[in-house]
């Protein structure tokens, strides 16, 4: 049911594309979530019945909110979605692969104008419009989940660089010939660290490096994740609690590098990790501080984003709408 009354102003569709699932919903200028739901993405290994099964499923909301021609457009949010092209290209986590000309294809079934970029973006211009970030010309939007996303905003603007694919801070090196990244093939990313995968990681590497007492040792391996580890922490397990200092640190190093290129107001963490609370963002605040020269020290926000997680993506992609001529 919608939350509030929709107006007679135009409203925007946000579309989040996930490699598990698919966020969608209706959303006006103020942000406000009027109709959303979610569906299968990894169930449709054709691309043609994942954009079926996605009308299918707006076209009641569509109606509900007053027809189609109450819609500005459709924002898509997507891994490894190029803003510039409206393809996805080779996305890793999706069950379509190469390069999909998905903007054209949804605009064609939808038959409203279509803009698409990546989930991090989206995120990020999310924040911009509707959050933390309200306001600010100068920020940078870190997303801590499964792995890490990021999207950079200068100057008012998004960056995207001159191929759409600018703003991959999670894969910039911090720890030189470090940790091997399944994904990519590269060592010593920030994502190996700072995600949630980074924190099992973490935190089998301690566990199998000295004979510290730990709740974590009654865990079996293959079910030990960052949430078991945030709950041995919470019940003073000094194991666990280092092993979100260190992630903390190798973050704080890494914000530093950022604050020192782009020079933002603030840093907006937003994604699972952040539910860690003080366990992971002192360490980050004490270590970004730490390795900032002198002229950036004490200038720039530690934000944890206040959009409600469920509703962030949508929200984010509904944003790229508002930027439609």
């Amino acid at each position: 049911m919608p939350r509030t009354k929709p107006s007679l102003e135009q409203l925007a569709i946000g579309i989040d594309i996930g490699g598990t699932g698919t966020k969608f919903g209706i959303v006006d200028r103020l942000g406000n979530l009027l109709f959303s739901s979610e569906m299968s993405t990894r169930k449709h290994k054709e691309v043609e019945t994942f954009i079926d099964d996605l009308h299918a499923n707006l076209v009641p909301m569509i109606e509900q909110a007053g027809g189609i021609g109450r819609m500005k457009g459709i924002g898509l949010g997507a891994p490894n979605g190029n803003y510039y092209t409206g393809t996805v290209e080779y996305a890793p986590n999706l069950p379509w692969k190469g390069i999909l000309p998905l903007a054209k294809m949804v605009e064609e079934k939808f038959k409203l104008p279509v803009v698409l970029t990546n989930d991090a973006n989206a995120a990020a211009l999310g924040e911009m419009m509707y959050g933390a970030a309200q306001g600010m010309k100068d920020f940078i939007m870190i997303t801590l989940g499964t792995g890490v996303g990021s999207g950079i905003v200068a100057n008012g603007k998004l960056i995207y660089g001159h191929d759409g694919f600018a703003g991959e801070l999670g894969h910039t090196i911090i720890i030189p010939d470090g940790r091997m990244h399944d994904g990519t093939g590269k060592k010593g990313s920030l994502e190996s660290y700072a995600s949630a995968t980074g924190v099992r990681l973490t935190a089998l590497e301690l566990l199998e490096k000295n004979d510290t007492p730990s709740l974590l040792r009654n865990v079996n391996k293959d079910e030990l994740d960052s949430k078991k580890v945030y709950d041995a922490a919470m019940e003073g397990d000094e194991l666990a609690k280092e092993i979100f200092e260190y992630t903390g640190k190798i973050l704080g190093m890494a914000l530093a590098n950022f604050v020192m290129f782009s020079s933002p107001e603030a840093i907006v963490l937003f994604g699972g990790l952040t539910k860690a609370g003080d366990l992971i963002l002192k360490p980050t605040r004490e270590h970004m501080e730490a390795n900032l020269i002198q002229v950036f020290q004490n200038k720039v926000k530690i934000l944890v984003s206040h959009l409600k997680e469920s509703d962030a993506a949508i929200l984010g992609a509904s944003a790229l709408v508002w930027e439609l001529k």
